[in-house]
């Protein structure tokens, strides 16, 4: 988007945005009043206020793709003048170049600074900007500066040029490299580097990136559900009620969550996906209405919040004053369900722990 702020001002901090506040914003959105670090404020702050990216839209004609860019940019303005931007930078990018700075936005405060620097001074355009932002990112990754480049953006720059000047057989550019990285580069050893390969016109072959190591799930069952635990037996009627139902966000079932608690993942049988709202709660196995036979062990029980339904073939968590237990109720009883189990689990069974640690012994 074109930015033609009709105000130079400093922009002012972005802060908690009331109803009367939001409307105001609003209409200088829909004005395109200030500069375009406020309307990305002001858009930061619309968002906080609960307000959509579409309803923004439809209110001011700001589209979500420009809303993005502004509200990104503009953080990274603030960060780049927290950073000791000079005033020439400043007033450069108050005026225009949210598009230029919204690159910038996977460097550091004190690396937005430098790169916005090296954008004025060489008068670089976007496209630029992303090369800029990549050779800077990349640059700062090495344990050690490579010979003769200084840790400053013009030589960052410089490096990036060097490193594929080189991989050209391609005269003409290869020319055209060394002659970027000359103009860019900050220090004299830098350009020296880059003189070399005037007269050095050896080719280094360019090592191909590894392929990924990517894998497409081919059923349900291979990708777990994520389910809230609730805690161990025994726990109070109350404590499964506080437990949050999650939204799962597909493809992959992610669950964002904040605040205490645990989740455990369970394979994706269709019992497990058919349930509306499970939770799960850990028992002892001799402990359960009807004792499981063997070794005894702790079970994780599933049961599903949403099925409050009573019949005779299932068992159930209940609310008996207070406590939540596991029952099976031949009746349809007088105390309050809360859910159905849909699932008891016992751990994986493991024959020999130590012999599996062994990496190197084989079956016979």
């Amino acid at each position: 988007m074109t930015d033609t702020p009709q105000d130079s001002s400093p922009p002012a901090s972005a802060s908690s945005t009331t109803a009367v506040d939001a409307e105001k914003l609003i209409r200088s959105l829909r004005r395109k009043e200030g500069t375009w670090v406020e309307w990305g404020q002001a858009c930061t702050a619309l968002l906080k206020a609960g307000y959509n990216s579409q309803r923004i839209f439809e209110e001011t004609g700001f589209e979500p793709i420009q809303q993005n860019q502004v509200s990104v940019a503009a953080q990274v303005y603030t960060s780049m003048v927290n950073a000791g931007a000079s005033d020439e930078v400043r007033s450069h990018f108050l005026k225009k170049g949210s598009d230029i700075l919204y690159e910038f936005r996977i460097l550091s405060q004190v690396e937005r600074a430098g790169a916005a620097a090296l954008m004025l001074t060489h008068n670089l355009d976007v496209d630029d900007a992303r090369q800029v932002a990549k050779a800077i990112k990349e640059f700062s990754h090495f344990g050690s500066l490579p010979q003769g480049f200084t840790d400053t953006p013009g030589d960052a720059m410089a490096y990036q040029c060097w490193q594929l000047a080189r991989q050209k057989s391609d005269l003409q550019e290869r020319s055209r490299l060394i002659a970027r990285g000359l103009k860019l580069a900050s220090s004299q050893t830098a350009r020296a580097q880059i003189e070399q390969l005037l007269v050095d016109f050896t080719v280094v072959s360019r090592r191909e990136a590894p392929r990924l190591p990517v894998y497409r799930l081919d059923t349900e069952e291979q990708l777990p559900r994520i389910v809230p635990v609730v805690g161990k037996l025994p726990l109070s009627t109350r404590d499964l009620l506080a437990v949050p139902l999650p939204e799962e966000i597909e493809p992959f079932r992610m669950v964002k969550f904040s605040g205490a608690g645990a989740w455990v993942a369970i394979p994706g049988w269709q019992v497990i996906l058919n349930a509306e709202d499970p939770v799960a709660v850990l028992e002892m196995s001799d402990k359960l209405p009807v004792p499981l036979q063997g070794k005894v062990e702790e079970v994780l029980i599933i049961a599903d919040r949403a099925q409050r339904q009573w019949d005779a073939e299932s068992y159930f968590l209940a609310d008996n004053g207070g406590n939540l237990e596991l029952y099976w109720f031949e009746q349809s009883p007088d105390i309050p369900i809360l859910g159905r189990v849909v699932l008891v689990m016992r751990p994986k069974k493991i024959v020999d722990e130590d012999y599996t640690k062994d990496g190197w012994q084989i079956d016979d």
